[in-house]
């Protein structure tokens, strides 16, 4: 048994911000009140001063396996989600080979299966991600994908997507779109070379056929501040339609990129103040729903190539919750339940998780963290370093991570 004693419990789904107790026997928590005494052997947590919320959800990593474990690998990136909170992950399909059949699916599911944290998976859209020939998403499905998304790539063949999306309406899955037109972008990962016009087309055809079939779409990684106009417009039509944005978009602006070089390269890119403004905007009137951290690992000899040259991308799951606190909470856009909502029940809904939330007889995952304590980054988990915010003074700190009941991370 673990009891965790003292600490402000914040739940987004119930509402509930106030100090109580937490009883976790197994995989589960059995009992919250205000005070828990326990004749049995258990572990004790002195919560206090602390949060305990439930644990995080990225519904956007890419853990590099198949294919190029020697960026990332599900341990080292189950390690590193651990550390920064989060107890479940959905990772996408652009892997090496790709995730467009039920043998890649089940060879990720198999070694995910004793990890610290829960790795779910994506399977592509398209075969090969080739965004013209449609995969057997039902049997995908059953397989165990979560999800359907040709992430790292736009699907520009709208036939294609629409029946695509009518074919997840059925299944009662969620699709997750890269929004970049390729035919607008010069260069990738540098905002004058890949304007948000290319972002926008992609957004505005995306919503509408949304609002035509009627399927769960999720928009991903949301930039600009015209697509976060268009994502405000298409929930006002109806559509059922989701967006997420990273902590660096809310973050940092173009000007990072003179700063930190290609650790600010990625894909889409880092925009105006304009745009920062507007995602923080629609992060404030529930635009945008979801705090992903499109966790994209690379190693220093990418990085270290010229910027044109080097892989777009940057690691994030060690950092979300600390910048969310910093740039969100800390400076009154939002407040910490609504912070939290983001990054809890709105990616579990999205891909229709029972988790999320702090409930009796439910699974105990639970992030534990201090809200006012600040540190300096100085080193990761992951496998890879390409992080713009090394180095950087943040506030919140992640002080233990617990997983289907079980203590994954600790620094108390």
């Amino acid at each position: 048994m673990i009891l965790i004693k003292n600490g402000r419990v914040i739940d987004p789904l119930s509402g509930t911000d106030e100090h109580l107790d937490i009883l976790i026997d197994g995989k589960n928590i059995i009992k919250i009140e205000k005070s828990i005494e326990v004749e049995e052997e258990y572990t004790l947590i002195d919560a206090t001063d602390i949060i305990i919320a439930p644990g995080l959800i990225d519904v956007h990593v890419h853990f590099r396996d198949p294919g190029q474990t020697f960026k990332e690998d599900l341990v080292t990136g189950s390690d590193a989600a651990a550390r920064g909170g989060f107890t479940s992950v959905v990772c996408m399909a652009n892997t090496n080979p790709v995730v467009d059949n039920v043998e890649t699916l089940k060879y990720i599911l198999e070694k995910a299966k004793d990890l610290k944290v829960e790795v779910l998976q994506v399977s592509t859209v398209t075969k090969g991600m080739n965004g013209e020939n449609l995969n057997d998403l039902k049997a995908l499905k059953d397989a165990g994908a979560v999800g359907f998304s040709d992430d790292g790539k736009p699907i520009m063949n709208t036939r294609v997507l629409k029946t695509a999306m009518k074919i997840s309406k059925e299944l009662d899955m969620p699709i997750s779109l890269h929004e970049e037109d390729p035919s607008l972008i010069e260069e990738n990962g540098i905002n004058e070379f890949s304007p948000h016009v290319a972002e926008d087309v992609m957004v505005s055809r995306d919503i509408s056929l949304a609002i035509a079939v009627g399927s769960k779409v999720n928009i991903q990684h949301i930039s600009s501040g015209v697509s976060v106009e268009l994502v405000r417009w298409g929930k006002k039509m109806g559509a059922n339609i989701y967006a997420e944005v990273t902590p660096h978009h809310f973050t940092l602006t173009e000007d990072a990129l003179e700063k930190y070089g290609s650790l600010a390269k990625m894909n889409p890119p880092l925009r105006t103040p304009w745009d920062k403004n507007k995602i923080i905007e629609g992060l404030k009137d529930n635009t945008i729903d979801i705090i992903a951290t499109d966790h994209a690992p690379h190693t220093q000899e990418e990085k270290d190539k010229d910027i044109t040259l080097a892989p777009s991308g940057i690691i994030g799951l060690e950092t979300a919750l600390a910048l969310s606190i910093t740039n969100l909470v800390d400076k009154g856009h939002l407040s910490m339940i609504e912070m939290l909502k983001k990054l809890t029940i709105n990616p579990a809904r999205l891909y229709n998780l029972d988790r999320g939330y702090i409930k009796e007889n439910k699974r105990a995952d639970l992030v534990i963290f201090s809200p006012d304590e600040e540190y300096v980054v100085e080193d990761f988990l992951s496998k890879s370093w390409n992080s713009p915010f090394l180095g950087e003074k943040l506030k919140g700190k992640v002080k233990m991570t617990i997983a289907k009941g079980n203590i994954v991370y600790k620094s108390i």
